[in-house]
C-alpha cells in the first residue's frame, strides 16, 4: 500500500489485496467478525488508497512474525514477561458479543473495551485475554446467559473480580492460584446475570508460559541429580580416604 499517494485511486486488484489480509485477520483472531465485516465492506467500497490504508495498518504485513506480547526474550535467551503498561491503554476492537443457538469467541490479540458485554441465548461463548490488550485498566464484562454459557480466561497475574446472580445457574472462578497479582496488571471484574447457564472464569496460562515452566522444573530437577551424585561421589571418596 503506497501511504505516500493517499489521493490516488485504488484498483479492484488492490482492494482484492487488503480484503485478503483482513481474512487472515479474522482467521488468526486478530479482528472478531463484527469489525471484520465492517473493514471488509469498507475496503470494497474504498476509492482511494488513503481510504484503504487505515483498515490494515494495525494488522501485521503477510509473512512477518511478531513478538508474542506478553512474552518476549531476554538477552540470555529466557522469556521473560513484558510490562503490562505496554498493553493497556489502546483502542478498543471489540466492547460486546452475542450469540442465539451458536456461539462466539475472542481470542489472540485483540483489545477489550473498557466495557464488555457478552451475550448467549441457548448459546456458548469464549473470551480469551491471555494475549489481550487493554482499553483501561479496569475492564468490567457483563454477562447475560440463558440457557447457555460464557468462559472467560484470564491470565494467572490480573487483578480479578468475579460477582453475579445465578437462577438455576450460577458464577465460578477456577484455575492457576499460585500466582500473586501483578501491581502492574489490569483489573478484570466479570458480572451479570445467568438463568439456567453459567459463566465460568479461569486463570490460565499460555501455551507459552507453561513451556518455559516445563523447562524450568526440568532444569531443577537435573541439577538436583548432578548435585546428589556428586554428594554420593564425595562420601564414597571420604569412605576410601578413611579405610
Amino acid at each position: 500500500m503506497t501511504s505516500e499517494l493517499p489521493e490516488m485511486r485504488a484498483s479492484d486488484a488492490e482492494r482484492e489485496r487488503v480484503a485478503e489480509r483482513l481474512r487472515d485477520a479474522v482467521a488468526e483472531g486478530r479482528l472478531d467478525m463484527e469489525e471484520f465485516e465492517q473493514r471488509l465492506d469498507a475496503a470494497y467500497r474504498a476509492r482511494t488508497y488513503g481510504e484503504l490504508a487505515p483498515l490494515v495498518k494495525d494488522l501485521p504485513a503477510p509473512g512477518t512474525a511478531v513478538t508474542d506480547p506478553v512474552l518476549v526474550a531476554d538477552p540470555a535467551g529466557a522469556p521473560v514477561r513484558t510490562r503490562w503498561r505496554e498493553r493497556i491503554g489502546l483502542p478498543a476492537t471489540s466492547k460486546g458479543a452475542f450469540a442465539f443457538w451458536g456461539g462466539f469467541g475472542r481470542k489472540g490479540t485483540w483489545t477489550i473495551g473498557r466495557s464488555f458485554t457478552a451475550v448467549t441465548v441457548m448459546a456458548g461463548g469464549e473470551l480469551d485475554l491471555r494475549e489481550a490488550r487493554f482499553e483501561d485498566r479496569e475492564t468490567v464484562i457483563t454477562c447475560f446467559v440463558v440457557m447457555g454459557g460464557v468462559h472467560v480466561i484470564v491470565p494467572p497475574d490480573v487483578h480479578l473480580q468475579v460477582t453475579g446472580v445465578g437462577l438455576m445457574g450460577g458464577f465460578g472462578e477456577q484455575g492457576v492460584t499460585d500466582v500473586e497479582p501483578d501491581p502492574d496488571a489490569p483489573r478484570v471484574v466479570v458480572r451479570g446475570l445467568a438463568v439456567m447457564g453459567g459463566v465460568g472464569v479461569e486463570r490460565k496460562r499460555t501455551r507459552a508460559e507453561k513451556q518455559r515452566l516445563k523447562a524450568e522444573r526440568a532444569e531443577r530437577a537435573e541439577q538436583a541429580r548432578l548435585e546428589k551424585q556428586e554428594r554420593k561421589l564425595e562420601r564414597k571418596q571420604d569412605r576410601k580416604e578413611l579405610g
